[in-house]
């Protein structure tokens, strides 16, 4: 076998990049780096792939919250620190390639915040976005419903102004992580009929739980729950829980989406896989092919990082890259089933559950996980009909 060389994990993987390049930046990449193996060394968490999905620990995301780490652009005055998107893709670049368990906070710091910010009333503000900042408030979306698949104009939702409340009425499906969120958007038509399509919706922020909604677990392939069912049962919402004005919530949404789809974890899922293996091969050697094999995936990554910086810019700004969000999304999410993919092929490890190598078990782990990194977020045939339509234009 011959040697790895210069190639090292840490040369090898994404997170050697110093964030947007400024010194700031850079200190806090440090920073963070330093904490993460701090906690992993200590087993605070074990490493994992797609944890930003699966990886739920209340207690970490609090930790993450008294560093400051959460809800790093919401504004002093909110409880935040008041910086760029820029510094929260550096903390987030490092929290996925770490493999930490951030699914708690992660939606509603990516997300949610910023929607806030541009639609919410005052009042949703002073209310939600303090426990955002802290990593102690979740959120979950409710967007997909099991009759419109990826036709997110086509929902069938309704809340119905009964004058001094909202009833809203419907289901929504695949909404992640609403069994354990203090909240969830929902995405409702609240004028004319579904034929309508992007006219007549309207934004809820939902309070969970509430008696009149039922969520409804959906197993995954590997045995855990992080997807919903959620029925609304006629449940009542006080007037202030509209989230924008009346009739706009196509445009809030793209808006989100745009955000949503645009993120490192679009591409960093498996980031960890790829440490791993650039560890494994570090320590027992690496032939020209999988040095090649290495090479070529982190080149990938490298490519979908610049993509993925340059559409946090664009939103920084006030922009909409909804087309450039949907082409990194739609690759990203290909990228890494390939990664997956490529490294059971070239590494020629069985994968198991529950495996004493941890190598293996993490590359099980990430099998599992694959199925739904094309879906979630939108198929990448709905993607490459947003990419079309914008290349039309």
């Amino acid at each position: 076998m011959a040697s790895l060389g210069a190639v090292t994990p840490r040369a090898s993987a994404i997170t050697e990049a110093e964030g947007s390049g400024s010194p700031s930046n850079n200190r806090l990449r440090g920073e963070v780096r330093a904490f993460l193996q701090q906690q992993a060394d200590s087993g605070e968490f074990v490493p994992r792939c797609d944890n930003w999905m699966s990886g739920f620990d209340p207690a970490f995301s609090a930790r993450l919250g008294d560093r400051g780490w959460v809800g790093m652009a919401i504004p002093v005055a909110y409880g935040g620190q008041g910086l760029s998107a820029l510094d929260r893709v550096v903390v987030a670049e490092e929290l996925l390639a770490h493999g930490a368990p951030v699914a708690a906070h992660w939606i509603a710091d990516r997300q949610m915040a910023p929607s806030l910010l541009s639609h919410g009333s005052e009042d949703q503000k002073t209310r939600y976005l303090p426990g955002i900042a802290a990593g102690t408030t979740y959120f979950a979306i409710g967007m997909s419903e099991p009759d419109a698949g990826s036709d997110l104009a086509g929902v069938r939702t309704r809340a119905v102004d009964t004058g001094d409340a909202w009833e809203l009425t419907g289901t929504k499906l695949w909404t992640t992580g609403a069994h354990l969120a203090h909240a969830m958007v929902v995405l409702a038509r609240t004028d004319g009929s579904p034929t309508d399509r992007h006219a007549g919706l309207s934004q809820f922020v939902v309070d969970l739980p509430n008696d009149d909604i039922e969520i409804k677990p959906i197993q995954s392939i590997d045995g855990s729950a992080h997807f919903n069912e959620v029925i609304f049962h006629n449940a009542r919402l006080e007037r202030s829980a509209l989230l924008g004005a009346r009739g706009d919530g196509w445009k809030q949404v793209m808006s989100e989406l745009a955000w949503e789809r645009s993120g490192p974890e679009r591409y960093l899922s498996t980031m960890p896989l790829l440490r791993a293996w650039a560890d494994r091969l570090r320590d027992r050697g690496a032939t020209a092919e999988q040095r090649r094999t290495l090479g070529e995936l982190t080149a990938r990554a490298w490519t979908l990082r610049e993509m993925s910086i340059d559409v946090a810019r664009e939103l920084s700004s006030g922009g909409r890259p909804d087309v450039a969000a949907a082409m990194v999304k739609d690759l990203g999410s290909t990228f890494e089933g390939d990664l997956v993919d490529e490294i059971r092929r070239s590494s020629a490890t069985t994968a198991r559950i529950g495996s004493g190598d941890p190598f293996a078990a993490m590359l099980s782990d990430a099998v599992l996980h694959t199925p739904a990194f094309t879906l979630r977020g939108g198929t990448n045939e709905i993607l490459r009909s947003i990419v079309g339509r914008g290349l039309e234009m």
